[in-house]
């Protein structure tokens, strides 16, 4: 098992409330998809953050690829832990902090014995693999666009080659092409390289296209931890500030339009498919 949480539960002050409480959850490399949703300040960040070893439980037991994480693991193995789950902050300039982009990317690899050629060789491979050409190298990333940064900022991640990519709100504040590229890129790693994606979200078409499980959060808590079939059946969105995906938006006002029963459809394709079955009369 990649993640383990057993009981675990975080405060960032001793004499604070508990921002997390008693988690127990596992995660795996078999190629999954977790959406983590919940309304603001309900743990998510702090969770992911755990699983990343960039914080450290306050009680409970944490083990990552089979090492217990605490506050008496060394700095050598929480390194090695961040470069197989690699996280990719919501706000990219908390993550660049080189002259270049190029130098950005190479930083978490400069210590190895590997020769600089090869490296930057490397590091070009995967920026024009989240749509960065060469013609950036050379320029400093807090130049970019915020789309942009959010591509030189997963690059960064990618050049670890991490088993396990956590996302914290990679699409919040992109217009509609950056919405797009940034989503192109998590579908090229899950669907292609068969990551293990988890990704913190709001989005509910990004849910209903891409997730296989979906961890809702309150207060501290996991309240739900299921499929994403399962959630939208049982979920008040609308509670939690939630809207529903688009297709079901789409697909209830033509249903309810001809009063017949909503039949739900998550991705884009399906959606599609099932338009032109409906209107062929094959439904």
């Amino acid at each position: 098992m990649a993640i383990q949480f057993k009981d675990v539960s975080f405060t960032y002050n001793k004499d604070d409330i508990f921002s997390l409480n008693k988690i127990n959850l596992s995660i795996n490399t078999n190629q999954e998809f977790i959406a983590i949703v919940g309304p603001t300040g309900s743990g998510k960040s702090t969770l992911v953050q755990i699983m990343n070893g960039l914080l450290l439980s306050t009680k409970g037991i944490v083990k990552i690829f089979d090492k217990i994480i605490n506050d008496k693991t060394s700095s050598t193995i929480l390194t090695n832990l961040r470069r197989k789950i690699g996280l990719i902050f919501q706000f990219p300039e908390y993550q660049l902090f080189e002259s270049t982009v190029l130098k950005d990317v190479l930083f978490a690899l400069t210590s190895e014995n590997i020769k600089i050629s090869e490296l930057q060789i490397k590091a070009i491979e995967i920026l024009n693999k989240v749509g960065i050409n060469s013609d950036f190298l050379n320029t400093s990333p807090f130049k970019l666009s915020g789309g942009q940064q959010r591509k030189v900022a997963i690059a960064g991640i990618l050049i670890m080659e991490p088993q396990i990519i956590i996302a914290d709100e990679p699409t919040r504040g992109l217009d509609a092409q950056g919405y797009s590229d940034i989503i192109n890129i998590f579908q090229y790693l899950y669907q292609v390289e068969k990551k293990t994606i988890v990704c913190i979200t709001h989005d509910m078409n990004l849910v209903a296209q891409y997730a296989t499980r979906v961890i809702f959060m309150e207060k501290g808590n996991i309240v739900f931890d299921n499929s994403k079939e399962i959630f939208f059946k049982n979920f008040e969105l609308q509670k939690f500030n939630l809207y529903e995906p688009q297709t079901f938006r789409i697909l209830k006002l033509i249903e309810k339009s001809l009063n017949i029963p909503f039949h739900p459809v998550y991705s884009e394709e399906e959606c599609l498919s099932y338009l032109r079955k409906f209107y062929l009369g094959g439904i």
